[in-house]
């Protein structure tokens, strides 16, 4: 009798185990989804090798993690921030992109002497240069950025982004429990079917591509020409890195900035990029699309994301996955995109609001002024010709959220500096 009634328990626990690592995996399958677009996209406009990209994004979330004694959620893939001096470097050194690796490399390496200083000055007084007035319209300002890039790649095919996107926000909004979690899944699940019935899909590359192949990897080359173009985007992107780890920790609610600190958050970042740059990766950062797919589930287990990991380094040798995925078609991936990059603006306003800013004259101006130029930036350059942002070398300026952020913090200082 003791017999039976242990081997029903131990049935019912071998039930539950396996009802819960299939859960865990198809989590981690939607936000290797949510990211895989993004970070595939990097390597087509530059040259660089998608597969490799697909691991090094994989392997840097891995490193990240390490470094942030896995308690941040968080996925790195490829960075929209070094896509304008890698083309210039390219056409520099005729094609050769084994340069541009190098001068990523370096600068990861910036990245990381600023983890080490950030550790010296201490988190107390960086914290105090970045309260909810200045974080919160930084969130918006990430988000805004990001939907026009949505917007353009569901105008491929209206009529496929909409019904994506209609589908996830009416499984986001009326369904329950873990299905709730996959409305981005079942959004791209749906979309994808509808574009292969009215014949967008090309399954061509599905058929041709091998089972298994191992990625073309590349050493990198340093050249003082290259290094000195590519590193100074360090300085744009530190205060995006902010940004987008502080919008993290709004999401789960925590403050990531205090634990593990800002110090291993920039170390992980820094070592990622050098790991990556070593093999033939573009530079790694956070994502914003996968710190949208948490604030959709509202299931926040870092452990979740390594395993995403695991499978985009698995990706990046089975062939056969990777064709399926990048078959997946733009306006697919820009109709979810408009939902994940909508919801990471909406978590800045509640940062505002939920943080008690006063909103008297001081604290208004400090946000409108991060909010114009975070976001009107582009509009004014585009229109009268005219770059608003710091210049760093001849080919590089902060713009846009960095000079914004930059802005905003030296004007709080100076309006709240009591």
């Amino acid at each position: 009798m003791t017999e039976n009634v242990l081997k029903e328990k131990n049935c019912t626990k071998s039930s539950l185990n396996i009802k819960e690592s299939s859960k865990r995996t198809i989590l981690a399958l939607q936000h290797l989804i949510a990211m895989f677009g993004a970070t595939v996209l990097v390597p087509i406009l530059t040259g660089l090798n998608p597969s490799i990209a697909l691991f090094s994004a994989g392997m840097g979330t891995l490193i990240f993690h390490a470094c942030t004694k896995g308690k941040v959620p968080v996925f790195l893939g490829s960075s929209f921030a070094f896509i304008p001096v890698m083309l210039t470097v390219k056409e520099m050194y005729n094609g050769d992109l084994s340069y541009a690796q190098g001068g990523m490399m370096v600068a990861g390496l910036i990245y990381v002497l600023l983890s080490f200083i950030v550790k010296k000055i201490g988190v107390d007084k960086i914290k105090k240069y970045l309260p909810s007035q200045v974080v919160g319209p930084m969130i918006i300002v990430i988000g805004m950025n990001l939907i026009p890039t949505a917007f353009g790649m569901a105008s491929e095919n209206f009529l496929i982004a909409t019904i994506t996107l209609a589908t996830a926000l009416i499984i986001n909004f009326k369904a329950k429990g873990f299905l709730k979690q996959l409305s981005i899944l079942i959004g791209v699940i749906v979309g994808y079917l509808v574009a292969l019935k009215v014949g967008v899909v090309d399954v061509t590359l599905i058929k041709e591509s091998p089972i298994i192949s191992a990625p073309p990897f590349n050493l990198p080359k340093f050249d003082i020409g290259a290094i000195a173009i590519i590193a100074p985007v360090v300085l744009a992107v530190f205060m995006e890195h902010i940004g987008d780890i502080t919008t993290n920790g709004q999401v789960v609610g925590k403050n990531f900035i205090e634990d593990p600190g800002l110090n291993r958050t920039l170390l992980g970042d820094g070592l990622a990029t050098m790991a990556a740059s070593l093999i033939g990766g573009p530079a790694n950062t956070t994502y914003g699309e996968n710190t949208g797919v948490l604030a959709i589930t509202k299931n926040y287990d870092p452990s979740i994301l390594r395993l995403s990991a695991v499978f985009a380094i698995i990706l990046g040798f089975v062939s056969k996955i990777g064709a399926l995925l990048s078959t997946i078609p733009t306006s697919v991936m820009g109709g979810i995109s408009i939902m994940l990059f909508s919801m990471i603006s909406l978590i800045g306003v509640k940062t505002i609001k939920n943080d008690g800013v006063k909103f008297n004259f001081k604290n208004i101006l400090i946000m409108v002024t991060i909010l114009v130029l975070g976001l009107g930036s582009g509009i004014i350059e585009k229109r009268l010709g005219i770059t608003i942002g710091i210049p760093i070398t001849d080919t590089v300026k902060i713009t846009g959220l960095s000079f914004a952020a930059i802005v905003g913090v030296v004007l709080n200082g100076v309006l709240n500096r009591n």
